[in-house]
């Protein structure tokens, strides 16, 4: 890169940060202002005039100063990407925030209440269960009218619940030696692998003449085991954005706030934006795309996998006039945390 284009990115960059602090289209006095090395304003407003025609600014009136393009934010998100480091300290204090959670489901509440707390925007958290989760242990309960309650927890602290209504009466003890059964052959296992084990099994130990056996047969059939892939989502801080111009009306406001209420398509959102790309952070700005009333919004996500098996992912949802070093910091702090908190 020569002394030129270093330049002219450095002045971009100058006058995204200087856009993010004010809202306000930038005019090249407003540049040279806060330079040490002197440059004039004529000067810069001619690297301006070559950034407008490479499309990185745009000029809303012929008297106006200029505002960053998309390309302008993703050339400024790329210099800061090179700098962004994990901080020892920091990732030890989020992960203390996440230890005292007992399942992925509050974990997942958290990082998204600290993700909101960190940066002021919107916190969004995921996690998305995968067939390579590895089972910690069962647990069965009896209830009444022949019911037992069967709970399922993987080693990433995914907890899942399911009441089936038995042919016949069982008892506790019964229901103790299938606990103790699973837990003691499988405890450890990728649950696919439990999956193919546990029904060679049934199958070789002549399951109808032994009544334990029968049981859990019977409570397989009925869905042991099966921890379904339905993700727990959570975000917080939507209400941030009512303080920030979005330049929509009230109607768009409407649109915006009732798109982020639909769950389904937050999920498509980091999916969409984060798919493939594990440990990396992504910037998405502009969020057109997605929905018309997000265009002003950017994203910024990181997708980790858990060592017990499910997929998470985190995320900021803010203006694209946001503090990119802050949230960036922030998203990537709580997934690392996340991925190691056991």
């Amino acid at each position: 890169m020569n002394s030129y284009t270093a330049r002219k990115f450095e002045i971009l960059h100058a006058i995204v940060r200087a856009y993010i602090d004010a809202g306000e289209p930038v005019a090249s006095r407003d540049v040279a202002r806060g330079r040490r090395d002197g440059l004039s304003a004529a000067s810069i407003r001619n690297v301006m005039a070559d950034l407008y025609d490479e499309g990185y600014l745009s000029q809303p009136h012929t008297s106006a100063g200029r505002i960053p393009t998309e390309k302008a934010f993703r050339s400024y998100i790329q210099s800061l990407t090179n700098s962004n480091r994990v901080l020892s300290f920091e990732l030890d204090r989020v992960r203390a925030g996440l230890r005292g959670a007992d399942t992925m489901d509050e974990r997942v509440e958290r990082s998204s209440h600290m993700l909101t707390e960190m940066t002021h925007g919107v916190g969004i958290a995921a996690a998305i269960p995968t067939s390579s989760q590895v089972l910690d242990q069962i647990e069965l309960m009896p209830l009444a009218d022949r019911r037992v309650l069967m709970i399922v927890v993987t080693k990433d602290r995914v907890v899942r619940n399911r009441v089936v209504t038995l042919d016949g009466p069982v008892a506790e003890a019964e229901l103790e030696a299938i606990r103790n059964y699973v837990n003691r052959e499988f405890s450890g296992w990728v649950l696919s692998d439990v999956h193919s084990e546990l029904s060679l099994r049934l199958e070789q130990e002549s399951a109808a003449y032994d009544a334990i056996m029968t049981t859990l047969t019977e409570l397989y059939s009925k869905g042991l085991l099966d921890m379904g892939r339905s993700p727990e989502l959570h975000m917080e801080g939507a209400s941030n954005l009512m303080g920030v111009d979005l330049h929509l009306t009230r109607e768009k406001m409407k649109e915006l706030f009732q798109a982020l209420e639909q769950k389904k398509r937050i999920l498509l959102m980091l999916e969409r934006f984060l798919e493939g790309r594990d440990g990396e952070l992504a910037v998405q700005v502009g969020l057109g795309d997605s929905h018309p009333s997000m265009s002003e919004l950017s994203l910024i996500g990181l997708s980790v996998m858990l060592p017990g098996g499910t997929h998470a992912r985190v995320a900021v949802l803010g203006p694209m006039r946001m503090d990119y070093g802050k949230v960036m910091s922030a998203v990537l702090h709580v997934g690392q945390a996340l991925q190691s908190v056991v």
